[in-house]
């Protein structure tokens, strides 16, 4: 949530820094009380005043009562004209009348006393949750309106992460369905959670909608505006053929998404670089062509693609090499699985992994590799 002060003033203290975490009721900011200190003191010396004057009308009309009550049993005995008893009966009504007043004006200044205490507590602006308080705003000196945006305050032991669907794909994706939502910042890399909701309204220029997940993040690994990857389980409601990100490449001439397959059937196993830390050795020629495909879905490490029969060897490096159309080169066949592990490593995994290599002599393995899509 955004918090706004609620008066016009200049800011004197800050207590908060971004990041830090706050409970309900702590003070965040002060502004500058002087001016509402004084008028509360105006309003409770009024207050003090009209008080006064309702006693003292309180005991006029007490006075006046019991003159009226005397005066009750002296026309009874015929002491006194009803003219006069009919006077201090006017008196008594007109006492009462005044102590009523005297009374409303008691509460009227006490409503304003409680008003400008209220609006001098709002100089110090509190957190209204426990929360992480974040776009700090508020400066020392400042002059802040009910319109100046102070802090961000938020709960970030849950989180929310918006999915755009478009209409598409509201014909397979329901509510409940299982999503893993994965980031660099997940300390297990993923987490598996279902579609809480989804709007039914698409937007009537892109239509598209939202759906929503909600996540329990008691780590704070997420934050608000961080971007994360979603994958939605809904069944294989298309057939595609699987290969790894990495082969799919743009052609430069044509500006179509395709990959290299091979003309040349490969002969043996690929090679298990897992325990051959070269990746075995080159082929003879081998001649490849490129072929459009397209993208049906597309997840962190691999892509369904239509267009490609399954089984068929891609290049998944060094298409730069080959040309636009076909060309011929020598391969290093690898396995699926490798090609797998190496999407999954961090730079720092893969930076660590050639030094190593260097310092032991390994060699240089980077050249291009295939894979058996499909698999």
């Amino acid at each position: 949530m955004e918090l706004y002060p609620q008066i016009s003033a200049a800011v004197v203290q800050v207590y908060v820094q971004n990041g830090d975490l706050v409970k309900s009721g702590d003070p965040l900011v002060r502004l500058r009380d002087t001016e509402l200190r004084e008028r509360l003191k105006q309003v409770e010396a009024n207050y003090q005043i009209t008080v006064a004057q309702a006693r003292q009308a309180e005991a006029d009309m007490q006075r006046i009562q019991a003159e009226l009550n005397r005066s009750t049993n002296l026309v009874q005995k015929d002491l006194i004209s009803p003219t006069e008893f009919e006077t201090m009966q006017t008196q008594a009504i007109a006492a009462e009348a005044e102590a009523e007043l005297a009374r409303a004006r008691v509460e009227q200044a006490q409503a304003t006393v409680d008003e400008r205490k209220e609006a001098l507590s709002q100089t110090v602006v509190r957190a209204p949750v426990d929360g992480t308080v974040g776009n700090r705003n508020a400066e020392v000196g400042m002059l802040v309106t009910p319109n100046s945006k102070l802090f961000t305050l938020g709960q970030l032991d849950s989180v929310r992460v918006e999915v755009i669907l478009t209409d598409r794909m509201l014909s397979y994706i329901k509510e409940d369905q299982r999503s893993e939502i994965s980031s660099p910042s997940i300390p297990f890399g993923s987490i598996d959670a279902p579609i809480a909701r989804i709007s039914p309204f698409l937007h009537p220029v892109t239509h598209s909608t939202i759906a929503e997940i909600d996540l329990v993040n008691p780590e704070g690994a997420l934050n608000p505006g961080m971007f994360v990857s979603v994958d939605i389980f809904y069944g294989e409601s298309e057939q595609a053929t699987l290969v790894p990100l990495s082969a799919l490449w743009e052609n430069p001439a044509t500006a179509s998404v395709g990959v290299f397959v091979s003309l040349d059937s490969l002969t043996g196993e690929p090679v298990a670089v897992f325990d051959d830390p070269r990746g075995g050795s080159l082929t003879d020629p081998v001649f490849f062509e490129f072929v459009p495909v397209e993208v049906v879905a597309q997840g962190r490490m691999n892509a369904g693609v239509g267009g490609l029969d399954p089984g068929s060897w891609v290049v998944t490096i060094g298409q730069d090499l080959l040309g636009t159309d076909t060309a011929q080169a020598r391969v290093r066949p690898v396995n699926w699985e490798w090609v797998e592990k190496l999407q999954q490593l961090q730079r720092e995994d893969l930076l660590k992994d050639i030094i190593q290599r260097q310092q032991t002599g390994a060699g240089d393995t980077t050249l291009i590799g295939t894979t058996p899509a499909g698999f």
